[in-house]
């Protein structure tokens, strides 16, 4: 099975759009509200999904963890209320979307942040996705500022309350910027870029795993500069007296392939060991259309992984399924439910 680990629904249906406008809107003029309930029929839900559909069967991978649109998130956005809503409405639609197409979609649900709001705020709505709707995972954002960094690292106890329920209810976390409103930071070349590298040397420099030994953490994009200058990092995890930098974190950090040419991809999968790399394409999202060096798509990253040479079929196992089943427990589980077996070598 190949297992993309990070899709997002990019192509929501124009009303969910227009609700979200109004909804904006009404922080300066509450006349301007939303009103009455966003309804859509399983006929449109369906349609809305056909370019992910289409882009499955055509490169080999057979199912989607799919999460709302992370520029969409915009925690910076209005208020905490706003955030709620609008968290719990791009959830709603993601489970939606799941439930009818069951074999190609599995939810991860993003949260209700806000900045300068207690992270504690979004337990309640992590329980409802996964207890009541039966998410696998969530977006977390590590800036809910959208580029300005108001809010504690990730190692600081501002966050526990939250890791706290993600440990508990086995659920990873994607480390997943929004929008980016500071003009200095492009938001996908930038901005989604700096956060993957920030987030991990904020882990070289916390002991956040001592205090949460099972969570787990997903950096996207390829883990943004980390394994290009991995000599780096493990330099600065010694020279801040910590263990060395696999056995220090990487029982705890992975990374997915959403890095669109092979050259990126065989140094990633050269560089960080093949149990924390997971396939993922990020479709349709950041960099969409053909690359004109390979006339494929350029976030068409199976065919990458194909074209490395000297891996063996264990470590293609391990990428394209083996390690999503161990990062995402609830996944597993759905899956051992479902007859898929784990391949033994």
């Amino acid at each position: 099975m190949i297992i993309d680990i990070h899709g997002h629904y990019t192509t929501e249906p124009a009303a969910m759009q227009a609700f979200r406008d109004k909804q904006l809107a009404g922080l300066a003029d509450p006349a301007r509200r939303p009103t009455g309930e966003l309804k859509f029929t399983d006929e449109q839900m369906i349609e809305s999904v056909q370019k992910q559909l289409a882009f499955q069967k055509a490169r080999g991978s057979d199912m989607t963890i799919f999460s709302p649109r992370a520029s969409g998130m915009a925690h910076h956005v209005g208020t905490e209320a706003t955030s709620i809503e609008w968290t719990r409405l791009s959830n709603d639609m993601v489970h939606r979307v799941c439930s009818l197409l069951p074999n190609n979609f599995v939810p991860v649900g993003q949260l209700p942040q806000f900045p300068g709001v207690s992270p504690k705020n979004c337990i309640p709505e992590l329980e409802r996705i996964v207890n009541e709707l039966g998410f696998v995972g969530v977006n977390l954002n590590p800036d809910p500022s959208g580029g300005w960094w108001t809010d504690p690292p990730l190692t600081d106890k501002y966050w526990y309350p939250l890791f706290e329920k993600m440990e508990e209810l086995q659920v990873p976390a994607m480390i997943h910027v929004s929008s980016s409103c500071n003009p200095n930071f492009h938001a996908t070349g930038a901005h989604y870029i700096n956060a993957d590298t920030t987030a991990f040397m904020q882990l070289i420099q916390g002991n956040l795993f001592k205090d949460f030994p099972t969570l787990k953490f997903v950096i996207p994009h390829g883990g943004g500069a980390v394994p290009y200058h991995w000599g780096r990092y493990r330099g600065l995890c010694l020279n801040m007296k910590k263990p060395p930098l696999v056995e220090y974190l990487m029982k705890n950090v992975f990374f997915d392939t959403c890095v669109y040419h092979l050259p990126g991809i065989e140094l990633l999968t050269r560089v960080i060991p093949i149990d924390n790399v997971l396939f993922a394409s990020e479709m349709v999202g950041a960099v969409q259309g053909v690359d004109p060096e390979t006339g494929f798509d350029f976030d068409d990253t199976k065919r990458y992984i194909d074209q490395v040479k000297g891996l063996n079929d264990e470590q293609r196992y391990k990428i394209f399924e083996g390690n999503a089943r161990n990062v995402y427990p609830r996944l597993d589980k759905l899956l051992t439910a479902r007859g898929h077996k784990r391949q033994t070598f």
